[in-house]
């Protein structure tokens, strides 16, 4: 029997993953909205912290600079130096025992010659390339300094040409050749006459030294620029005495080859190509491990993709913009994994503005009606899930009223309903679950019921407190997540009903449903109920013959009234003026015969004295909620109020 290996997916995106839930993503940005972040901010968090595991850019980013800091502490740039002066003091020493035994002056004569040789190994190199050397082991260890350097500096340059090649002096003519091919077609590519036949055909002349040749001649100038500017930046690093002995070292490598000529043409080639693979300035290296030319050649390489990779990711956290992040430098730095959650997150984005959830008018993010309702339902999801059932009764209302006229509407059909069958779209729903998945008969899921609506209509004004202290107090997410919680409830299980959220602090406005998720506490001082009231009244007056309910919450007693000229004035103690404006307005509601439901936050002594009294002077009562429980206390109120009304 054969055996199977089973393992995880590598080759692009797993493709038995399913795919992105907008829907879901949308109820994830619902969450930060509702612990007080604003629509962009939301979306840019989303995008850090990653979601339906996927990983975001802040673990992306994480990675990249740890894999910066190892990559940092992997070698010694100047390991070659380190190698090359430790084979030439071998050879030295070989021969100067070889010579030692023998008297004559020939011997002391070379002994002398020896003892000359400077200390700059690419000097040293150069001298000793002409000496008659006595010892045939010392002679091996020179030429092995000479062929290091000469592979070193090819390999530096082309990632790993010189590993087909047995013998390098002997392969001179055709790397000569190569190189001057190599230059044509950049000099051809340049004017833009190259096309990728020439291209396949310099390869097919030279695929001895370009085994794993890239597929495009782009794609091979965008690697030795790549690696050109990497070397540069070796030396740029390097302090003024090592990188004069490299280059002396490495020009007389070139020369030994006859490549002088071609290699500073190819760099000239690649720096009119490529200006945008410069240097990156200096980088710092170290560790115990000895890195050869073409190791920190790479090393550097790849260093510079991550610190753009990393300057990337972070300006990505700024904009949002995940387009402007390099996939491919990704996959190179992290693997395929990475590139594929950067890919979902990108289709994340796309299908939040496709799905209709996400407007962007080229400025800023804003979201849908679609979105505002799906986020009031989670925030409504949330404040059921705190409700009380054994204190309050259930309060997870689904229907618009238990009987009366139709409203239009209609809605699935759940257990329990007691509102008629909606007959046509009940079969329009059958209709389309057989075209999609076959089947001949009704099922439960395909039905659907009238929305009624009960003889009475609410108009609901809810005032929330939209002062500085409600940052401090730390009320304001809780106020703005059962605002949204209301409004859903109000426009889903009771459509008629008419409904104005007025948030006040040194003046107060009406604020429109789209603009809650956005809705951000005031950091000017005032507590201006009195204009708050005063468009309460203006909107209740607006619908005569409605059920009025007035909801107010606040964490502290007035402060700022509205002056006749239009501004507010805000003083604290709060002045005598200012309580009577707001009690003149309290006394107003209480003539429209519209009690007050006042929700105190926070333990104010001065603030539990007046709300007592206006509930009294009004009719109306107060519940001291707590921030937690605050949606709970709203809702139960509203949804109270209005069965007390059929």
């Amino acid at each position: 029997m054969s055996g199977f290996r089973y393992g995880p997916f590598h080759d692009g995106p797993d493709p038995l993953a399913g795919p992105l839930d907008a829907g879901a993503g949308v109820d994830d940005l619902a969450q930060r909205i509702m612990d007080g972040q604003s629509v962009e901010d939301a979306l840019r968090d989303l995008m850090r912290e990653g979601t339906q595991g996927r990983r975001g850019m802040r673990e992306m980013a994480r990675q990249v600079r740890d894999k910066r800091r190892r990559l940092e502490k992997s070698g010694a740039m100047d390991g070659l130096l380190q190698d090359l002066r430790d084979l030439v003091e071998q050879a030295k020493d070989t021969e100067r025992r070889e010579l030692f035994p023998d008297p004559s002056d020939d011997a002391r004569f070379r002994e002398a010659q020896l003892d000359n040789v400077p200390d700059d190994v690419g000097r040293a190199m150069q001298q000793l390339a002409n000496y008659d050397w006595r010892s045939d082991e010392a002679r091996a260890l020179f030429e092995q300094a000479q062929e290091r350097l000469r592979r070193d500096v090819v390999d530096q340059q082309f990632r790993n040409l010189s590993s087909g090649i047995d013998n390098l002096p002997q392969e001179r003519q055709a790397l000569q050749q190569m190189m001057q091919d190599l230059n044509d077609l950049l000099d051809t590519h340049r004017r833009g006459d190259a096309t990728q036949e020439d291209y396949d055909a310099f390869i097919a002349r030279h695929r001895q030294f370009f085994p794993d040749a890239p597929a495009t001649l782009d794609e091979l100038i965008d690697d030795l620029a790549r690696r050109q500017a990497a070397m540069q930046r070796m030396l740029d690093s390097m302090s003024p005495e090592q990188r004069a002995e490299l280059s002396e070292a490495m020009s007389q490598a070139m020369q030994d080859m006859g490549l002088t000529e071609q290699m500073a043409a190819l760099q000239q080639n690649l720096q009119s190509l490529r200006p945008e693979f410069g240097p990156s300035g200096k980088a710092r290296m170290s560790g115990s491990q000895r890195m050869g030319l073409p190791q920190v050649t790479e090393a550097l390489a790849e260093l510079s993709d991550l610190e753009a990779l990393d300057s990337s990711l972070n300006d990505g956290f700024n904009r949002m913009d995940l387009d402007d992040i390099d996939e491919e430098a990704i996959e190179r730095a992290l693997g395929r994994q990475s590139r594929d959650d950067l890919e979902s997150l990108r289709e994340l984005q796309r299908q939040l503005e496709q799905q209709g959830f996400l407007v962007n008018d080229g400025e800023r993010l804003e979201l849908t009606p679609k979105a505002i309702r799906r986020i009031g339902r989670t925030a409504l999801r949330q404040v059921f899930s705190s409700l009380d059932g054994t204190t309050r009764g259930q309060h997870d209302i689904t229907r618009s009223g238990a009987s009366g006229e139709f409203t239009g509407t209609s809605r699935e059909w759940t257990f329990g309903s007691e509102q008629p069958i909606d007959v046509v779209r009940t079969v329009r729903r059958a209709m389309s679950r057989r075209m999609v998945s076959g089947g001949d008969t009704l099922m439960a899921d395909d039905f659907e019921v009238h929305e009624t609506e009960t003889t009475t209509r609410a108009a609901v004004a809810l005032l929330i407190d939209q002062s500085f202290s409600m940052v401090v107090n730390d009320t304001w997410r809780q106020a703005k997540t059962m605002a949204l919680a209301l409004h859903t409830l109000a426009s889903t299980a009771y459509p008629l009903d008419a409904m104005q959220i007025i948030a006040f602090a040194n003046v107060a406005r009406v604020v429109q449903p789209h603009e809650l998720p956005d809705l951000e506490a005031s950091h000017i001082q005032g507590t201006n109920l009195h204009h708050a009231l005063m468009l309460a009244g203006r909107f209740l007056d607006s619908h005569p013959g409605a059920q009025r309910i007035v909801m107010v919450v606040t964490d502290g007693e007035p402060t700022a009234r509205l002056m006749p000229e239009g501004y507010g004035w805000f003083s604290y103690p709060p002045e005598d003026e200012t309580i009577a404006e707001t009690i003149a307005q309290v006394d107003r509601m209480t003539r429209r015969r519209v009690p007050v439901s006042w929700f105190r936050l926070g333990d104010d002594p001065s603030l539990e004295r007046f709300l007592d009294g206006m509930a009294r002077r009004n009719g109306g009562r107060v519940l001291a909620a707590s921030a937690d429980r605050l949606g709970d206390y709203v809702v139960s109120d509203y949804v109270r109020t209005r069965r007390a009304a059929r």
